[in-house]
């Protein structure tokens, strides 16, 4: 019996289509990995030809809600981040290593409540971002300076 994690992924495409379904073998570092459609169909998916991947915690997401963008959550770690793609989506989140792999990077949604439990955005798809240092990563004032006493006038 296999121990690995099966993710419920829904694979968002270059050209606008989707693929939903699960993926025992995502890696990052790796050109391609399997699928295996909510039709029980195995894709062969190249990152490269993907806009991101969502790892979700339902198929259908919630009907009844709309999607929030900014940062709601408490601080997560890692660097503020918002992402446009070049289709016009834009995504808030936080990223711990955004670079790290050279086909892209994860991202957790700003949205605590969303139905994405994190994200992997492909690099070459997006027009723009922009980071904030996560605010535990800010430059702490310097303590403990002694001050000069300022002689006064007699």
């Amino acid at each position: 019996m296999s121990s690995r994690k099966v993710s419920k992924v829904i694979a968002h495409f270059l050209d606008g289509s989707l693929i939903k379904g699960t993926s025992p073998n995502f890696s990052p570092t790796r050109a391609k990995f399997d699928l295996e459609d909510v039709d029980g169909v195995k894709h062969s998916i190249h990152i490269k030809e993907l806009k991101a991947l969502f790892f979700v915690r339902s198929f259908e997401g919630r009907l009844d809600r709309h999607p929030r963008q900014g940062f709601f959550a408490d601080e997560t770690g890692g660097n503020k981040v918002m992402i446009e793609f070049f289709d016009g989506e834009v995504l808030f989140g936080y990223s711990e290593d955004y670079v790290h792999h050279p086909n892209g990077f994860f991202m957790t949604p700003g949205d605590p409540d969303s139905n994405n439990e994190r994200v992997f955005v492909v690099h070459s798809s997006t027009k723009r971002s922009k980071f904030k240092p996560a605010s535990n990563k800010k430059r702490k004032a310097k303590t403990g300076a002694k001050r000069k006493k300022r002689r006064q006038p007699a």
